[in-house]
């Protein structure tokens, strides 16, 4: 591709590498006449602006010379020490003349800028080269084998380099050789190259082809080995370049063949020892490789002979070529386009001649007609092989797994340069991560061994802060025996110190128990005692009711006379008195007709909160429920709420109103107090309440809540808010609290622990950290098996050289036996594979094959996507007959509806069931199925109406006896109204349901939008039946009002919230579809 015309017949010559900005040197050429047929001869430098689209060169500087020349060198002499700033020119007249000029003088328009001038050749200086290691030393040539060394430095005096040849012939060019310093080789036009060794101040070698047809027009030396030149040819009967090797200077060791007219110059790139520049009387400007003798590029070119080529120094894609016709033209090797430089042309002579009168006839011409010719492709293909100094020279990247691969360029040795160098590549692991390398192999020990108690007691042990080392002492109680109990000594709350705290204060004196006095002054009632003087026993009543102290009344201490019966009956008297009294009476005839209700209430006004107590455990446990409720109304003290949710077994009271600086005190009385199944949602309340607190120290007991109550996604969720996990070694802090967590509660309660998207998304960074340190192994098992990093999971398998698992058994490789099965519960489930070693998961979608579990629902309400796995008890097994046969396969729908548990389809699956499980397993928990993949039972079916058990009633027929019975048709049943005000909650959420289903596209969401709005109607029965409770009701409509706004985060933390802090058997039945719709709306956008 031309980028730059200059409008000389001249020679050339390039700035040196060291120069910038980069200049070209035209000297007029000598045996030459251009259009003007001109005589006078000048020096010109042009300035190479690549910046500028145009093709003109700007020039910088010339200067008139009396002499034409014949060859023109630029060295860099001077440039380093600033003597000469931009080198020196050196130039040969056509009359032995060799003349320097100062380029920095010619540039800023100095009219002295001869350096030196010496005339020591006989005839024209034809040959000009600068030695490349000394470049104070230039070799030239003339006639008569005339040669001469020239110290820049020391002008007057040249050298030469050895006896002139014999017979004595014109001097056609010289050249310095590239790689030792003292080695000069010279050509004449009879063919015969001369190579001279300074040092020895002689000839050492000629080269000559045998054919005697070379007339050597060029010689260049190989840029990296030292014994290797090339000779061109301008015979157009040989117009070859033979490539010589000193070491077998027989014959020519390459022949380049494809000019079919003369060579007259040659060029031998310094950056690319295989871009070899010719140019010949065929007008063709040829690029070689000179190891292989092939042509790699062709520059497009004019009609007319280039006698001169050269390659830029400072940019090695850039060469020069001056041409008979007149133009210094500048191309470039890498290919390009001259459309550009093409449009100018035709814009410049379109303003030369468009409408103007060039005849002065006073006549305007017409526009100019350009013929409309097909556009010609202009675009120049680039070289076959990228060149030497785009290429790297070594190079580094990055592998999967930590890898580093490098690689370098290995020099070819000088002895065989025509062949291929090998190619070396070097793979290293790069460790960057040391310590959270080692703690991670430390942790994959402790999984693989088990031995997590002794693990967690190290990471105490070397905790930083009293804050960590209670996270790990937490920890560890989890696998130690009654944890409840290691959970209240790490509170500060230890048995052994309570018993020596209480047994001395039981142990002190008796009088300081001070005994209730009874006032025996009552005043007089308008009722008199039915009794008067009677004894008790003429009362009817029995003595049992008397006081202890009444009936075996004993002397005083004083030893006084026996009391007489007189005294006795006065006694009875009072005693008949006090019962007679207001309340003591109406108490005393309430028990005696049995009504403890009563007696309790009148002890309850009286302040008599013991004998209420008492008479209350009497009356029922109804009762006492009711006495203990207004006794804590009635009694306010420090202790008093605390001993009502230890009696009244409401710890959720405690938690929801407690002062938080007590927040050990509520945990303590949860871990003493809470019932087993609902002790994990109260400790998790209470780590809410704390991490929503303002302070700081309390926000961070939030994790201690989250770790008593298993909750790893909260634990998760409050860490990664709280902590940088940035870093690699958070991060790990991160895992191993989790893995450990996750073990505890795999260890307590069994089967496959679910993952959130947020403990996933962790779990999934830490993976890859995991394998950008080369532990590809470990990486691959703590990946989450249905992750949506599907590429790093492959990448993994790949590396670990396993087999590429098939899309339907996605998740279901052999992963290491100590790092637990993780499931990833996503917002919008894809499909899970089964799991034969663990219990189906219960977002699970049951494929097309009928399964028995489909009909195992219990009458309650069933598992959602998201909903944690209920207690199911396992299916009592039948015992097949003997002549039990197999029943043929289901090829038809099965038509019997739902509620018929007898019907052929009980039947025929209940015995599928029993052939599939096997005489010793049990039968699996129930597995949820949209009812519109299987639609087995009539539309319109209530789903509240119960469904039958498989096993039937006690008694019933079993085995082949069971015959199918009439179905019976199902009646229609009237749905009471929701109420008014509720009515905006099914506005709310049903159009949530119809906007996600026009937004989504994918089959699977548009299923589970389907089966969320039919299981919604559990929401709304409960909602007409009124049995909701007024916080659940309050949350739903908050949520309602969050999807107006289209904050679907807040909704989710709503129902967050409703689901913590409510009862599970109350909201498992719509809870987890209304958290399935939200996620799919924040996931849609809608």
């Amino acid at each position: 591709m031309k980028l730059k015309e200059i409008n000389r017949t001249a020679l050339q010559a390039w700035s040196p590498a060291q120069q910038h900005p980069i200049y070209l040197a035209a000297g007029t050429s000598a045996q030459q006449l251009d259009a003007t047929f001109s005589t006078s001869a000048s020096l010109e430098i042009f300035e190479l602006d690549l910046a500028d689209p145009t093709l003109a060169m700007k020039s910088c500087g010339s200067v008139s010379s009396p002499h034409r020349y014949h060859k023109l060198v630029w060295g860099p002499h001077g440039i380093e020490d600033q003597s000469l700033p931009s080198g020196v020119l050196i130039a040969g007249g056509e009359n032995g003349d060799i003349i320097l000029y100062d380029a920095s003088k010619i540039i800023a328009g100095d009219s002295e800028v001869i350096i030196a001038q010496s005339e020591k050749h006989t005839g024209p200086v034809r040959a000009l080269d600068v030695n490349s290691f000394q470049t104070n030393l230039v070799a030239s040539g003339g006639n008569e084998s005339e040669i001469y060394i020239w110290d820049l430095n020391s002008f007057s005096s040249p050298m030469t380099p050895g006896p002139k040849t014999q017979p004595l012939e014109d001097i056609s060019c010289v050249a310095w050789n590239r790689q030792v310093q003292h080695i000069l080789a010279s050509a004449s036009p009879s063919g015969k190259a001369s190579v001279w060794d300074l040092r020895k101040n002689d000839l050492i070698i000629k080269v000559s082809d045998h054919s005697n047809r070379m007339h050597c027009s060029g010689l260049a030396w190989n840029p990296e080995v030292a014994t290797q030149l090339v000779l061109a040819s301008e015979d157009d009967r040989m117009p070859v370049i033979q490539m010589w090797d000193l070491r077998f200077a027989t014959s020519p060791l390459k022949v380049l063949e494809s000019h079919t007219r003369g060579v007259l110059a040659i060029a031998w790139s310094e950056a690319d020892p295989e871009l070899l520049l010719s140019c010949g009387k065929d007008n063709r400007i040829l690029c070689w490789n000179p190891n292989t003798a092939e042509v790699l590029y062709e520059l497009p070119t004019s009609t007319q002979w280039c006698f001169d080529i050269q390659w830029c120094p400072r940019n090695p894609a850039v060469l020069s070529a001056a041409a008979f016709d007149g133009h210094i033209s500048i191309y470039s090797i890498m290919g390009g386009s001259n459309d550009h430089a093409t449009t100018l042309q035709a814009e410049q002579l379109s303003s030369s001649f468009g409408n103007m009168d060039p005849f002065g006839t006073g006549k305007m011409l017409p526009p100019l007609q350009l013929p409309q010719t097909a556009p010609s492709q202009s675009t120049v293909t680039p070289l076959k092989k990228p060149p030497k100094w785009i290429r790297r020279p070594v190079g580094a990247s990055f592998a999967f797994g930590g890898k580093l691969v490098t690689l370098d360029n290995i020099k070819p040795a000088a002895q065989q340069p025509q062949q291929t160098a090998a190619h070396v590549v070097h793979i290293s692991q790069v460790v960057t991560e040391t310590d959270f390398l080692d703690r991670s192999n430390r942790l994959q020990a402790t999984l693989t061994a088990g031995n997590f108690l002794e693990y967690c007691q190290n990471k105490t042990e070397a905790a930083q802060s009293e804050f960590e080392k209670t996270v790990w002492s937490f920890l560890k109680v989890n696998f130690e025996e009654d944890a409840r109990g290691k959970y209240l000594e790490l509170l500060g709350y230890k048995k052994e110190e309570l018993s020596g705290q209480v047994l001395p204060l039981l142990a002190g004196p008796l009088e300081s128990v001070q005994l209730p006095t009874i006032d025996l002054q009552q005043p007089e009632s308008d009722v008199m005692p039915p009794c008067g003087s009677q004894p008790p026993a003429a009362l009817g009543l029995s003595p049992d009711i008397l006081p202890q102290e009444t009936t075996s009344l004993q002397a005083p201490v004083d030893s006084k006379p026996p009391i007489l019966l007189r005294e006795l009956e006065f006694l009875l008297m009072i005693l008949c008195w006090l019962f007679a009294s207001d309340i003591d009476g109406l108490i005393t005839q309430a028990l005696l007709i049995g009504d403890y209700e009563a007696a309790v209430n009148l002890c309850l006004h009286d302040n008599r909160m013991a004998d209420s107590i008492i008479l209350a455990i009497a009356g029922g446990p109804e009762l006492l429920a009711k006495t203990q409720k207004k006794y804590f109304t009635k009694t306010q003290s420090k202790i008093s709420k605390l001993i009502s949710a230890v009696v009244m077994k409401d710890c959720l009271d405690i938690l929801e109103t407690c002062d938080l600086q007590n927040w050990k005190e509520a945990l303590a009385a949860v871990m003493t107090y809470a019932k087993p199944e609902e002790f994990s949602s109260l400790c998790g309340l209470l780590g809410s309440r704390l991490e929503a607190a303002e302070d700081a120290a309390l926000q961070a007991q939030a994790c201690l809540c989250y770790i008593c109550a298993g909750t790893v996604e909260q634990l998760v969720a409050y860490w990664a808010k709280a902590q940088d996990s940035s870093s690699p070694l958070a991060l790990q802090e991160l895992v191993e609290k989790v893995v450990v967590l996750q073990r505890a509660v795999l260890r307590a309660q069994g089967g496959v622990s679910d993952m959130g998207a947020l403990l996933a998304e962790k779990m999934n960074q830490y993976a890859s950290l995991l394998a950008s340190q080369g532990s590809l192994q470990t990486a691959i098992s703590y990946l989450p098996t249905n992750t949506q990093q599907v590429t790093l999971r492959d990448r993994l398998s790949r590396a670990l050289g396993q087999q590429q698992q098939q899309p339907g058994a996605a998740g279901t490789g052999t992963l290491p036996a100590a790092v637990p099965v993780q499931t990833y519960t996503q917002p919008q489930p894809p499909q899970v594979p089964a799991q034969p070693a663990a219990p189906p998961q219960y977002y699970q979608q049951v494929p097309e094959t009928l399964t028995p579990d489909l009909f195992c629902s219990s009458a309650g309400p069933q598992n959602g996507w998201n909903d944690p796995p209920t207690l199911n008890r396992a299916h009592k097994k039948k015992k097949i007959p003997e002549n039990f046969t197999p029943p043929a396969p289901i090829t038809a729908p099965i038509m019997a509806p739902l509620g018929d548990p007898q019907g052929p389809a009980g039947q025929t699956m209940q015995t599928l069931q029993s052939q599939q499980q096997g005489p010793d397993q049990p039968v699996g928990p129930a597995t949820f199925s949209p009812i519109q993949q299987q639609p087995l039972g009539p539309p319109g079916r209530n789903p509240n109406m119960p469904q039958g058990n498989m096993e039937g009633a006690p008694g019933a027929p079993i085995g082949d006896l069971i015959k199918p019975l009439q179905s019976i048709p199902t009646e229609k049943i009237t749905k009471k109204p929701i109420p008014e005000e509720h009515m905006v909650l099914k506005t709310t959420f049903e159009g949530l349901i119809q906007k996600c289903l026009a937004a989504a596209s994918d089959p699977q969401t548009k299923r589970k939008l389907d089966d969320a709005h039919k299981r919604l109607e559990y929401l709304y029965d409960k909602l007409r039946e009124q049995t909701l409770s007024p916080a659940i009701v309050g949350g739903l409509h908050n949520m309602a009002r969050s999807i107006e706004c289209r904050c679907y985060t807040d909704g989710l933390n709503i129902h967050t919230h409703i689901v913590s802090s409510s009862n599970f058997s109350e909201t498992s039945a719509f809870m987890p579809v209304l958290k399935v719709v939200l996620t799919q709306a924040n996931k849609l956008g809608v």
